[in-house]
């Protein structure tokens, strides 16, 4: 069984944000897949279940704010007995540029509040990521920036790169992630 968690703020204010750009994008994967599972609220989160080439998969997307994150991922992989390994987190990455994305098997949270509070919380930095690029904004406050909405132009150039998304997590489920790393890290501008 695998876990994709999508990190994001709930809450309407929130919706299009930049920092919910895991939420966006997985109910974009959703969508585009036709996978129209009913969410259960359960485990700090909502979360659905669905069967992706014979295997259970199980999409959440924590409600309890993102710097808390990690309580939501680790209440979910108790219930559910999932192993680190088994796990992709989506999130947004201030040091990528927006229609970038780079996956990560390992390493610092980056100083991302969400992804510190899932490391604090599974105990440890070895898990499998997605992350999303926002750009960075060194005119506006860091805060300000991330729970900022996304410019016209910035839409545009995230649904051509979602599109392209849908392919990487296709291929999460059929190739090891060395291999999805080297086939897709590559393709960035």
């Amino acid at each position: 069984m695998k876990l994709i968690v999508g990190l994001g703020n709930p809450g309407k204010e929130y919706e299009n944000t930049r920092h919910n750009i895991g939420f966006l994008f997985v109910d974009f994967y959703l969508d585009k897949k036709g996978i129209n599972e009913k969410w259960t609220k359960k485990f700090d989160g909502e979360y659905l279940e669905a069967n992706i080439n014979g295997e259970k998969v199980l999409f959440l997307k924590p409600l309890t704010f993102m710097n808390l994150s990690g309580n939501s991922v680790r209440k979910i992989m108790d219930y559910f007995d999932i192993d680190v390994s088994d796990i992709l987190i989506i999130s947004d990455d201030l040091d990528i540029k927006v229609g970038n994305f780079k996956l990560k098997s390992d390493g610092s949270c980056g100083g991302h509040n969400g992804l510190r509070n899932i490391e604090s919380n599974i105990g440890t930095t070895e898990y499998k990521r997605l992350k999303i690029g926002i750009s960075k904004n060194i005119e506006t406050d860091t805060k300000d920036y991330v729970l900022g909405n996304f410019s016209k132009e910035e839409k545009d150039t995230l649904k051509e790169l979602f599109n392209n998304l849908v392919e990487v997590i296709d291929d999460y489920f059929k190739l090891p992630f060395g291999d999805l790393m080297s086939k897709h890290n590559r393709k960035n501008k």
